[in-house]
């Protein structure tokens, strides 16, 4: 068992793949993007299966790959299949703009893919452009039929909610759930790198925050009822709609904290293991893995420095990396 010092068993790993993404969605990314790593810099998927590997060893049950936008990669399914051949590892899966989901949903499925997340924060064409700088709906929608289609199951959408850019379509948006069996989850938007102008037509910043308090409120003709699951361990809250075949989840790191709950570790593109999402705190482990040194040392340290949660009340927010870089 991993146990950081508040003995919470550290159980899953989020794999962060690139530190490329094909959106700049607004709350993400600056429109001009991030400065590019070197393809030295960037882990093989070598050394990303030789990291999992370990952490598998010690007690890591769940892996996700993350991004920026993991599927720019390319063969990403090769990475998909050294990982499915790891003993230990009980849930694979994959957090995606679904750009290109429709092209690689069954390559990744019959890889040993499980399931996938889906950044989905409108269903209009002409917003979903706007939010995404230039993203499109329609092929992102068909990705998720692909996904569908080819198994990956629960999908997961995640709907980040601001305040006078999308929070008039939660109703909406939680009505898929009626439809298909997916999770819609509604997040409120974290303080990350983000509160710069985000252009015309958008909120400036101290405007956007739409807590989940509010999300329910907007949510109560719907009648939502809190449901249990067996294998979820994860930040959401998730409720049904009666008669849904799928379910809507709401993760709120301001609004209700789940950090006594936190499972998780992630590793950067780069080869840092960063203990926190919220906290700028990272420890390398890149060139430690290419000098041949022990690193099981180096997986615990990261998980001794696991924060007890995060300082977003006291106005101090992460500012080394964007969203994007890390893969939430």
């Amino acid at each position: 068992m991993l146990l950081d010092r508040f003995q919470r068993n550290i159980t899953y790993l989020r794999v962060s793949v690139t530190d490329r993404c094909n959106f700049r969605c607004v709350y993400c990314m600056p429109a001009q993007g991030i400065p590019r790593r070197s393809h030295e810099e960037i882990l093989t998927y070598e050394e990303i299966a030789e990291f999992v590997r370990l952490a598998v060893s010690q007690g890591i049950r769940r892996v996700r790959l993350t991004g920026g936008e993991p599927l720019v990669r390319k063969n990403l399914v090769d990475l998909v299949r050294m990982l499915t051949g790891i003993p230990g590892i009980e849930d694979l899966s994959l957090t995606t703009n679904a750009f290109l989901l429709e092209e690689y949903a069954a390559p990744l499925s019959q890889a040993g893919l499980k399931r996938v997340n889906i950044s989905l924060d409108t269903r209009d064409a002409t917003r979903f452009s706007r939010i995404t700088r230039g993203g499109s709906f329609e092929k992102v929608w068909r990705g998720i039929l692909a996904a569908e289609a080819a198994g990956l199951a629960p999908i997961k959408l995640n709907v980040v909610v601001v305040r006078g850019m999308n929070d008039d379509e939660i109703i909406d948006l939680a009505r898929l759930t009626l439809t298909h069996p997916w999770h819609v989850r509604f997040i409120e938007v974290m303080p990350f790198g983000n509160q710069q102008d985000w252009g015309n037509g958008f909120p400036p910043y101290p405007q956007r925050y739409f807590s989940v308090q509010e999300m329910r409120t907007a949510l109560e003709p719907l009648q939502l009822q809190p449901v249990s699951s067996t294998n979820h361990n994860g930040p959401a809250q998730e409720y049904q709609i009666p008669g849904a075949s799928g379910r809507v989840g709401f993760i709120s790191p301001l609004g209700e904290h789940f950090c006594d709950k936190c499972n998780r570790i992630r590793l950067t593109a780069d080869g840092r293991l960063r203990p926190c999402l919220l906290m700028d705190t990272e420890v390398p482990i890149r060139e430690a893995m290419r000098s041949g040194e022990e690193l099981l040392p180096i997986l615990q340290q990261a998980i001794d420095l696991k924060p007890e949660g995060h300082e977003l009340d006291e106005l101090k927010f992460p500012e080394k990396r964007k969203m994007a870089d890390i893969g939430g």
